[in-house]
């Protein structure tokens, strides 16, 4: 009998992301909330950022989907943990695929919602970012 790796399209590192996922979860308190995906597809994506002086501090995910899906999501945010907010503006599913040891053809889709949903996150932080001074002035003035 066949092992079960060798029914698997994917490696050894993204069976241990999907089965294993690191920072699964979301933050009550995010600075930043990215969600991308439809239902439609079968693929959402959630990625909830903790940022401090323009750093990411902590990262955690929520994945409806695939392994894929979920293996991209665990890397991504293992990836951004400590990288300054240009960083992550200019991260890339690439980085995703290379650092699972790639992914199949039909699933490269998947890296590509994890780099889309750190980088709607951060416009969300920085949207947050524009109207607190806005909020703090409207405080004062109560």
């Amino acid at each position: 009998m066949k092992d079960a790796k060798e029914y698997t399209l994917y490696n050894e590192t993204v069976m241990d992301h999907f089965m294993n996922p690191r920072n699964m979860g979301d933050f009550q308190d995010a600075d930043g909330i990215g969600e991308v995906g439809a239902a439609a597809c079968g693929d959402i994506m959630k990625i909830s950022l903790k940022i401090k002086d323009g750093v990411v501090t902590d990262a955690r995910f929520k994945t409806f989907g695939c392994g894929s899906a979920i293996a991209s999501s665990s890397m991504a945010t293992e990836l951004i943990k400590g990288r300054t907010l240009e960083e992550v503006k200019n991260f890339s599913n690439e980085e995703v695929v290379e650092a699972l040891g790639g992914l199949p053809p039909v699933k490269i889709h998947c890296s590509v919602l994890a780099e889309e949903a750190l980088k709607a996150a951060i416009e969300d932080y920085e949207a947050r970012e524009v109207s607190k001074p806005a909020e703090k002035s409207e405080a004062l003035s109560a």
